[in-house]
C-alpha cells in the first residue's frame, strides 16, 4: 500500500527513539555509531517507503537496516578493528547473519532513557535540545539546523561534540534512580519547554513562529508522559504547551504581521487543543503537588476561559504569578508579573516593579523589558513620546523581524497620535 509521504515522516519520528534504543542497548552504549547508523536508516525508509509501500513490520525493518549499516561501518573501518570484535561480540548471531527485514524487534521502548541520555548533565543546554531533536526526535541535521536558522555545519559540530562527550563520560541507557532520576527528568522537562518555546516565539528570523518545532515539543512531552505516566509536572508542561499552541493561529494577521493576545480574533483559537489542556489540567491540580509548569499552565487557562480580553480574571492572574516566583524567581516571569499589578493596579504601579526588575543583569538589556515599558507608558498615557522611544528602543534589540516591526509601528502610531 502507497503511504504518502508526510504519513511516512511521522511514523520514523514515533519510531526512531525505539530503535535507537535497540541498538545501544545491543550493541553496548556505542551511542554516537549507533545514532549515525539510525539516521541512514531513517533515510533509507523517508525513500522507500513512500514509493513501496509500509514493511510488515516497520519497527523491525528499521531495525534490521540500522544494524546492517551499524556492522558496516565498523567492518569498513580498519582503524576501528578493536570496536568491530566488542560489537561483534555484543551483537545476536541472527543479527550477523543479517535477519529478515520483517523479522519480530526486541519489545522494549528505551525512549525514556534516551531522553534522559540526551539531556546528560555534562551536556550544554544548546547541545541537550539538538541531540533531543535529533535522537529522538528523528529529525535530520538539516532539518534542526533549519529551525534554529544556523548553518548545517555548525549544527553537525554541536550535534559531533554532545555524542563526543556522551562517548567520554559513558552514558549508556541505564535511568538514573532516586534523586539523580528526578533531576534528569526536570532537565528533559526543561528542554522540551525551550524547545515548545522556540517553536511559539521564534527568536530570530523572519516569521514569528517555527511550528515544526512546537509540534515536535508537543509530540515529545506526549511521549514523555506516557512513559512517566504519573507525574503532574510533566502533565501540566504538556497542558501549558496545549492551551498556549491554541492561540497560534491568532498570533499573525494576513501579512504575517505580530498581533497581541489583547487583540486576537479568539474565535481563530483551536478549540480542540484547549479542552485537551483544560482536561488535563483539571486530571493534576486537585493532586495538592503543583509545580512550575502546572502554575504557567492555570495562568494560560485562565486566558483561555475568557471569551473576551476585558473578561480575562487578571487578579486569578495576578495571585497565580505570586505563586508562580515562589518556586522559581525567573525574571520573565517576574516581567509578566509587572505586567498582570499594571492591568489590576494600573500602569504607574507596574512602571515601578520595571525600574527594580531593570537591575537584573538577565533582563536588563532584554527588548522585551523595554517593550513592556513602552507598552505600560502609552497605557499611562502622559508622554506618548517617552513611549515610542522605548518602543524604538525595544526594536532596536529585537532578533525576530515580526517584532521589530511591531514595535517601529507602534512608536509611529503613538507619535503620529501625539
Amino acid at each position: 500500500m502507497i503511504v504518502p509521504a508526510a504519513a511516512v515522516e511521522g511514523l520514523l519520528r514515533e519510531l526512531a527513539p525505539q530503535v535507537l534504543g535497540v541498538l545501544v542497548r545491543r550493541h553496548g552504549g556505542s551511542f554516537d555509531a549507533c545514532e549515525d547508523a539510525v539516521q541512514d536508516a531513517l533515510l533509507a525508509a523517508a525513500v522507500q517507503w513512500p514509493a513501496d509501500g509500509l514493511p510488515a513490520n516497520p519497527l523491525a525493518w528499521l531495525v534490521t537496516v540500522a544494524g546492517r549499516r551499524l556492522i558496516d561501518q565498523v567492518r569498513g573501518d580498519a582503524a576501528r578493528r578493536r570496536r568491530e570484535e566488542a560489537i561483534a561480540l555484543a551483537t545476536p548471531r541472527s543479527a550477523l547473519l543479517a535477519p529478515a527485514a520483517d523479522a519480530a524487534a526486541p519489545a522494549a521502548d528505551d525512549s525514556l532513557a534516551l531522553l534522559f541520555l540526551c539531556c546528560h548533565p555534562a551536556l550544554s543546554v544548546p547541545s541537550r535540545i539538538a541531540l533531543t531533536l535529533r535522537a529522538v526526535g528523528g529529525l535530520s541535521t538539516a532539518q534542526v539546523a533549519a529551525a534554529f536558522l544556523v548553518p548545517e555545519a555548525t549544527m553537525g559540530q554541536r550535534i559531533s561534540r554532545a555524542k563526543q562527550t556522551l562517548r567520554t563520560t559513558g552514558g549508556g541507557l541505564a535511568l538514573p534512580e532516586g534523586e539523580s532520576g528526578a533531576e534528569r527528568l526536570r532537565e528533559v522537562r526543561h528542554v522540551l519547554y525551550l524547545i515548545f518555546n522556540e517553536g511559539y516565539a521564534a527568536s530570530g528570523g523572519e516569521e514569528l513562529t517555527a511550528p515544526r518545532l512546537a509540534a515536535e515539543a508537543v509530540r515529545l512531552t506526549r511521549l514523555l508522559l506516557r512513559l512517566t505516566p504519573g507525574d503532574a509536572e510533566t502533565a501540566g508542561l504538556l497542558a501549558l504547551m496545549l492551551l498556549t499552541d491554541a492561540r497560534r493561529a491568532a498570533r499573525t494577521g494576513p501579512y504575517g504581521e505580530l498581533v497581541p493576545l489583547e487583540e486576537q480574533d479568539r474565535g481563530r483559537w483551536d478549540g480542540e487543543l484547549i479542552a485537551e489542556g483544560l482536561e488535563l489540567l483539571a486530571s493534576v491540580l486537585p493532586r495538592g503537588t503543583a509545580g512550575p509548569y502546572q502554575v504557567q499552565a492555570a495562568i494560560a487557562a485562565v486566558h483561555s476561559e475568557a471569551g473576551a480580553a476585558r473578561a480575562t480574571d487578571w487578579p486569578q492572574i495576578l495571585a497565580l504569578y505570586d505563586l508562580l516566583l515562589r518556586f522559581d524567581a525567573n525574571p520573565m516571569a517576574a516581567l509578566n508579573r509587572a505586567v498582570a499589578v499594571a492591568v489590576v493596579h494600573g500602569p504607574a504601579a507596574g512602571l515601578a516593579l520595571l525600574d527594580d526588575l531593570a537591575a537584573d543583569e538577565r533582563l536588563a538589556r532584554h527588548h522585551r523589558l523595554l517593550a513592556t515599558r513602552a507598552h505600560l507608558l502609552a497605557r499611562l498615557g502622559t508622554d506618548p513620546e517617552a513611549a515610542a522611544r522605548a518602543y524604538r528602543r525595544a526594536a532596536s534589540r529585537a532578533t525576530s523581524a515580526p517584532e521589530r516591526r511591531y514595535l517601529t509601528d507602534r512608536a509611529r502610531q503613538l507619535l503620529a497620535g501625539a
